[in-house]
């Protein structure tokens, strides 16, 4: 089993920036992807960023050029750096590490989420 801790959520005024922190314990495995996802009443649980062990990363169209996802595959952390943040991304934010098997199935594991709310 792996834990999903995570930090950095809080009240941003628009414009301004964020730094989300997902640290996984130990897990004697390697997580073949890490990522953010976020969800809200008005929306349904959304990608947001996602990075894989060799660096590849996917983004969601509205957070390119604004968000930044980082990953320490030594440490099992990834970051969401998030600049220039708008009302529109005010969520829950959840850290998601995925577990890839030989056989190609694919294991999810969550955190519990963290409140980003971007208002003046």
């Amino acid at each position: 089993q792996v834990q999903l801790v995570e930090s950095g959520g809080g009240l941003v005024q628009p414009g301004g920036s964020l730094k989300l922190s997902c640290a996984a314990s130990r897990s004697g495995f390697a997580l073949y992807r890490m990522g953010w996802y976020r969800q809200s009443p008005e929306k349904r649980r959304e990608l947001v960023a996602t990075v894989t062990s060799t660096g590849r990363t996917n983004y969601l169209d509205s957070v390119k050029g604004r968000f930044t996802i980082s990953r320490d595959n030594a440490k099992n952390t990834v970051d969401l750096q998030m600049n220039n943040l708008e009302p529109e991304d005010t969520a829950v934010y959840l850290c998601n590490a995925v577990r890839r098997f030989i056989s190609g199935i694919e294991t999810d594991y969550w955190g519990q989420g963290t409140q980003v709310t971007v208002s003046s």
